[in-house]
């Protein structure tokens, strides 16, 4: 990775993605109200107006190039990005800031629960409200353009990012990227979907150059991008990698022949931070703005413009572009809308709202959940995470939050007076105290602080009472000290992102230290430790510690005893992902299987609550007795967990992505072209058989299947009927709550293969859906409509949609996996 990008992610990150090394500005604006209008935003507009083309008649080259590129913001509020804008002639400065669950600046903003945790409540609705959140949040906290939402699909499940998508199915992802566009922008926030296209991993994704055949991007990868479009979305990120042999940044095929020829985008395409090569092959592509700085659309550019070998014409185009989409949003001229101010209580009850929505229950034996009698009111609660709250991922997508409440404090309470609520660790994440007697000379390794300008440095030895494996957790405020132990430097800088991005949760201290980790094996025998430590500026804090296979064995005997003291268990368990790394498995990390395999043989009755980013393995599931997966649930995660176990509401979620076995037993399993490349390539060589469609299509049973959650209560799905209407479907049927509940259930719409095209297809494809919340008893008929695309595959001869005629098969169902009713309709030929 080049210097550059290493550069990149410094201006972009080290705002410090742990909440704790954030100075906070001030949490609110003041403001009124955006106009009602505003939602006119989401919609494209017409070409460039009178307004547009005199500007661009007024603007000097240098500053129209400077409306192409970003700069240092000279009152920057820690957003990812700014172009200046030309004070001349009135027109403003952009801010750009991250925000895929919220906000990304140095202000307090809402922390809403990851997009993931979002598409888990199948809602569009709730999309659309998440939305404007982040619109009205942004406008209020003075930014200008969101650098969110993302749609690339959940193709594998070792991705990094995936917390920050939908899911694995292009219909569902395009619903939602569609409706939360129109919440963001009818804010008056300019949306920005990305990373187009392909950026479906996190390992080498500045170079990986993905391959993937014509109809593969179409009806897959493509399809979410494409329905953003259609929501008017102003802005487009290009991603960082190769698609088909060129960067997507300057890939005319995506940029030019799709994106605008095909989809008629209008608004500006811009770069990762970063992710451009090139000044005439990327302009000449249609890509408009390079991010954050001018590296090939500055002096180059004009160079390139002086001498005759990008025509002038072609900065014009970007900047009209550009241009557009401000005008359209009120910008320009002298009626800019008046910012908002913040509603932290509006968002606050929004994030709860989703985060109970989105709550999935996988599994629920005997009916443990939800906690009622003895079970509610004699606890044991374990798990790092049920002490410390998981607000977010890391990256991109970290969030300063209003609050958040831990599990702990949240589960207590709605115990009630009376109640015995015990806690555990049983997962140590930050580390215990070194005995003083291991070090010679000794040294409070608690909390040595170094005065600004100073520096604190150590030379002794490191003897440990016994062979052992040992993991020091170095914890600081300011520069990282510089720790060697026995001539090896146990935490050097990282290359590129890794530096930055290291987790939402790991990487900061309850308190707000940052945090890092070395693990090694360490002899009885003495160990040379040297530790260099700087004050920098503002002098800083550091500690050292350690977990080690006693001191671990010691929380979970601690967690053993809790859990045998109790009636009920609630084990909080975590795996936390970032940008800019992919895991490399699905299993819990840590020893955290060994904590559950020694808290369920103590008390049968455990409840695992999942904080964890994406799929995950579970060899341990027979022993539990129920396991609810949560993802990263936002500032009101808490409250949300504990409103859910305790029944409360009905568990409203359900899985986005199907969940494999195992590392051995998933679409990317086994085959490194696929995931993650070999010598720099990718092959997306599974066509459209992505994610539930390849378990379909291989005969291999996920642990849970795509759509799968349970109710507290039970359904009965009855009375199919199917008949055409339109280009599409109308699949009818009556849903009817047959428990004593009030609960939620996702009636799943799957269309089968048609028999007239000689291509290969999806025994089942997702053709609509519909979320119910049903009282005890009620019943209703529902009609779910499944479109024209929905029933067309894309062909490569004729490079457009055709349709799938023939008898084809409808099913309705709670999952891809459990398939109700079924019947079959002969569908006709038409457009698409």
């Amino acid at each position: 990775m080049s210097d550059s990008v290493s550069r990149s992610v410094s201006r972009r990150s080290a705002l410090g993605l742990a909440a704790g090394a954030i100075t906070v500005a001030a949490a609110a604006t003041a403001g009124v109200a955006v106009p009602s209008h505003a939602a006119a935003r989401t919609r494209q507009g017409p070409g460039a107006g009178p307004r547009v083309e005199s500007l661009i008649g007024k603007l000097t080259l240098d500053e129209k190039i400077s409306l192409l590129h970003g700069a240092t913001d000279p009152k920057s509020l820690g957003q990812a990005g700014y172009v200046p804008g030309v004070p001349r002639l009135k027109i403003p400065p952009l801010r750009l800031a991250d925000g895929p669950a919220g906000v990304r600046v140095t202000a307090r903003a809402t922390a809403l629960p990851a997009p993931v945790l979002l598409a888990s409540a199948f809602d569009p609705v709730l999309a659309r409200r998440y939305g404007q959140v982040i619109g009205r949040e942004g406008r209020a906290l003075q930014q200008d353009v969101l650098l969110s939402p993302m749609v690339n699909l959940i193709r594998t499940p070792y991705a990094g990012r995936n917390f920050e998508t939908f899911g694995e199915d292009p219909l569902l992802a395009a619903d939602l990227v569609s409706a939360e566009i129109k919440g963001i922008q009818g804010e008056g926030l300019i949306a920005t979907v990305k990373h187009f296209a392909l950026n479906n991993q996190e390992k080498d994704r500045m170079s990986i150059d993905v391959r993937a055949d014509e109809r593969t991007m179409h009806e897959m990868e493509l399809r979410g991008f494409e329905a953003a479009v259609a929501a008017g979305t102003g802005a487009v990120m290009g991603a960082y990698n190769k698609v088909n042999g060129t960067f997507a940044c300057e890939n005319k095929t995506l940029l030019d022949d799709i994106l605008r020829a095909r989809w008629g985008f209008e608004g500006w395409v811009m770069t990762d931070w970063f992710a451009q090569h090139s000044t005439a092959a990327a302009l000449a592509a249609g890509l408009d703005m390079e991010m954050p700085d001018d590296a090939y659309y500055g002096a180059a550019l004009k160079k390139a413009v002086r001498n005759g070998s990008v025509p002038e014409a072609h900065v014009d185009r970007s900047v009209r572009r550009i241009l557009r989409v401000m005008d359209r949003f009120g910008l320009l001229g002298k009626s800019v809308p008046p910012r908002p101010g913040r509603d932290a209580k509006a968002g606050a009850a929004i994030a709860l709202e989703v985060a109970k929505a989105g709550a999935t229950l996988l599994h629920n034996a005997r009916g443990t959940l939800p906690l009622t009698g003895r079970a509610a009111r004699d606890i044991a609660v374990i798990g790092p995470t049920g002490r410390y709250p998981f607000v977010s991922g890391g990256g991109s997508a970290h969030v300063v939050p209003d609050r958040a409440d831990s599990p702990l404090h949240a589960i207590t309470a709605r115990a009630g007076r009376g109640a015995d609520v015990t806690y555990a660790l049983g997962e140590d994440l930050y580390g215990k105290a070194i005995p003083r007697r291991a070090l010679t000379p000794g040294f409070d390794t608690e909390g040595q602080r170094v005065a600004a300008g100073k520096e604190w440095t150590y030379e002794g030895t490191l003897t440990p009472a016994e062979a052992d494996e040992w993991t020091l957790v170095v914890h600081y405020s300011g520069e990282r000290p510089k720790v060697e132990l026995d001539g090896t430097e146990l935490y050097p800088t990282l290359p590129g992102v890794g530096e930055y991005f290291s987790g939402g949760l790991v990487s900061s201290a309850p308190d707000g230290l940052n945090v890092r980790r070395a693990t090694l094996r360490l002899t009885g025998d003495g160990h040379r430790l040297r530790i260099r430590a700087k004050g920098g500026e503002k002098g800083q804090t550091f500690r050292l510690r350690r977990v080690t296979g006693g001191t671990r064995a010691a929380d979970v005997a601690e967690a053993v005893r809790a859990a045998r003291g109790a009636h009920s268990v609630i084990l909080f368990a975590y795996e936390d992902a970032t940008e800019g790394q992919d895991r490399t498995t699905v299993a819990l990390p840590g020893h955290q299987e060994h904590l559950i395999r020694a808290v369920t043989a103590a008390n049968p009755r455990t409840t695992v609550v999942l904080n964890t980013s994406s799929a995950t393995s579970m060899p341990w599931l027979e022993r539990t007795a129920a396991v609810l997966q949560m993802y990263y649930p936002g500032q009101e995660g808490a409250a949300a967990t504990a409103a859910v176990l305790f029944g409360d509401c009905d568990p409203g979620g359900r899985l986005t992505q199907s969940f494999p076995v195992d590392d051995d037993h998933h679409p990317m399993a086994g085959d490194p072209r696929r995931y993650p490349g070999v010598d720099g390539v990718e092959e997306y060589s599974e066509g459209i058989h992505v994610g539930y469609r390849w378990y379909d299509a291989e005969g291999v049973r996920p642990l849970f299947p795509f759509g799968h959650g349970l109710s507290y209560t039970t359904f009965a799905y009855r009375d199919l009927a199917v008949r055409r209407a339109g280009l599409g479907l109308d699949v009818s049927f009556t849903v009817g709550n047959t428990g004593g509940r009030d609960g939620v259930t996702v009636a799943q719409v799957y269309v089968g293969p048609s028999p007239d095209l000689e291509l290969p297809q999806a025994e089942r494809a997702l053709g609509g859906y519909r979320r119910l919340a049903l009282r005890a008893g009620e019943r209703r008929r529902v009609t779910v409509h499944v479109d024209g695309r929905a029933l067309s595959a894309w062909d490569v001869e004729r490079h457009g949609w055709v349709r799938g005629t023939g008898r084809r098969t409808v099913q309705v169902g709670t999952s891809a996996g459990d398939l109700i009713l079924s019947a079959s309709t002969v569908v006709k030929g038409g457009g698409s």
